[in-house]
């Protein structure tokens, strides 16, 4: 019969579904009560549970002493061989293997996976000699360990695991397919210890347990964590995991079940949501709106890009989520605010300047967007206060600093004075127009085809590029006439052109400059370009 069971924790409206070959997988902020939730999982499942804690020691050791495969497995699950010293299994398990504070206790049982490891290898090994002896056929079974070296090396290729019956050795495999010393699984990395670690927990514990792994990430990079765990899922389709994590991105990716802890009180419970499915918005996305105790802030640009490094250091109080261009960053703010499941979290958008006018601005404003003063949120970096906290933290001073100062300000309008350079910004600004008001034609009355053709030319016959390219054109002309940086930043949106000048204020070089940019408004020892950035960037208010 297939393990499907509805864990029902006190304080919660509704139940955990824990199902055979699925994880359920919990998400929350530090502080939210997930680790008390792992233990009364635990508590309430009893014998079924195998439960790895957040707080756990990776001293793999192949030197361990052998012991009979019933008490190595009997000290993994319980914390001690002799459990009728403490009455039954449970009290073994909370005196010996949890230290009497399951929530707080270092779990330290590498030293018993390992000794489960060994002795059924041993015990394998012995029963297909004997056969083999005796002339009986030989009835193979494939040990743990053979198990644990495969999916090791698929989510780990460049490293090979070597076994004898007492030792495990490790081998680094470099992309010409070229091998390295072997060196012993006690020199393993973190995160080489971390995956097989968690892949030989779970292939030893007993038939249909659940699972519970507490923070899964730790010292795994996230590259191959999904991964890791898709392997896991796959190997054990008896099992339940019940998999508890404050890496919403590791949460989002996941399939299964999704619940979000939003509190715990000892004397109330657990407040717990299900992820919903929210019309307009992907699982993984309300995963992580839903898994944030701040507002949402949505901004262009994607993951990685310099972009989120600005706004996640100077809107330290909002989970800032990217959502690639402007009209992405609209969609996303009214989608969360007419999706009612998700009232309780706030949001609000920020986007680009690009040439918008006033009454541009002001219908973004009634939308809950703002917009940067900058036509690019690289050109943050030439306006002259923050180009001068750059100068200043590069030991610039004085007379020099002014002098470089006006050389960025004078490359700026050099490169904004060539012909060419100004027809690109002119039809990248006429393209997205265009863009923008095709997409907003609204064909809904439309009941035949020729109506829908009279619609669609009516609508379109009010585009006057012309005028719009003179529009623009003019503003970026007007900027240079009036020497007004600023004003020309607003609009003019060369990217890499104008980061290369502004890599100027340091090393020159742009990845270099962009590396350096990231590590010093993230800096918590000097906050001169942070408070420098937040001075110019837009307030935004949560609705």
């Amino acid at each position: 019969m297939s393990l499907s069971i509805d864990l029902q924790l006190p304080g919660a409206e509704i139940a955990l579904e824990l199902r055979a070959g699925m994880s359920t997988i919990v998400v929350g902020a530090n502080g939210s009560g997930k680790t008390q939730l792992a233990t009364n999982c635990e508590e309430q499942l009893g014998e079924q549970a195998h439960r790895i804690s957040a707080q756990r020691m990776l001293a793999l050791d192949p030197g361990v002493e052998k012991i009979s495969e019933r008490m190595a497995r009997e000290r993994l699950r319980y914390g001690a061989r002799k459990e009728e010293l403490f009455g039954d299994y449970m009290s073994a398990r909370k005196n010996w293997r949890w230290g009497q504070a399951q929530a707080q206790f270092i779990l330290n049982d590498a030293v018993a996976l390992m000794q489960v490891l060994f002795a059924e290898q041993a015990n394998i090994g012995v029963a297909v000699n004997e056969a083999a002896i005796s002339g009986a056929p030989v009835v193979g079974r494939e040990t743990t360990l053979r198990k644990l070296k495969a999916i090791f090396h698929r989510v780990l290729p460049a490293r090979r695991l070597t076994t004898t019956a007492d030792n495990i050795t490790v081998t680094a495999i470099d992309a010409q397919g070229v091998e390295g010393e072997p060196y012993s699984i006690t020199k393993m990395s973190d995160g080489e210890k971390a995956v097989f670690y968690m892949v030989g927990q779970v292939l030893v514990a007993q038939q249909g347990s659940v699972f519970i792994m507490d923070e899964p990430e730790i010292h795994v990079h996230r590259a191959i964590l999904g991964r890791l765990w898709d392997e896991l899922e796959s190997a054990r389709p008896d099992c339940a995991f019940l998999l508890i994590t404050h890496d919403l991105e590791f949460a989002a990716s996941r399939a299964g079940r999704k619940y979000v802890v939003r509190n715990y009180a000892p004397l109330t419970g657990w407040q717990i949501e299900e992820v919903p499915e929210a019309k307009g918005f992907s699982e993984d996305l309300v995963t992580l709106i839903l898994g944030s105790r701040k507002p949402v802030l949505f901004v262009e640009g994607q993951q990685g890009s310099l972009d989120l490094a600005f706004y996640r250091a100077c809107y330290p109080n909002w989970t800032v989520i990217p959502r690639g261009g402007c009209q992405d960053v609209i969609y996303s703010v009214a989608t969360m605010r007419r999706n009612a499941m998700l009232t309780r979290v706030t949001c609000a958008g920020l986007v680009d300047a690009d040439g918008r006018d006033a009454d541009d601005r002001a219908r973004l404003a009634s939308l809950g967007v703002s917009v940067l003063p900058v036509a690019e949120i690289e050109n943050l970096l030439l306006l002259p206060d923050v180009a001068r906290v750059i100068l200043a933290k590069n030991d610039f001073a004085g007379p020099e600093l002014e002098k470089r100062l006006a050389e960025i300000k004078a490359a700026v309008f050099a490169d904004a004075a060539v012909r060419a350079n100004i027809n690109e910004v002119v039809l990248g600004y006429v393209r997205r127009r265009v863009d923008q008001m095709l997409k907003n034609i609204d064909f809904s009355a439309d009941k035949s085809v020729d109506s829908l053709a009279q619609s669609y030319t009516a609508q379109t016959g009010k585009l006057d590029i012309p005028t719009i390219a003179a529009s623009i054109e003019k503003t970026i002309t007007d900027a240079i006439a009036a020497d007004d940086l600023p004003a020309l930043l607003a609009i003019y949106d060369r990217k890499r052109p104008l980061l290369a000048i502004a890599a100027k204020l340091r090393t020159g070089h742009i990845n270099d400059f962009t590396a350096w940019v990231t590590r010093a408004i993230q800096s918590k020892d000097d906050d001169r370009l942070r408070l420098a950035v937040e001075a110019v960037l837009p307030p935004v208010l949560a609705a």
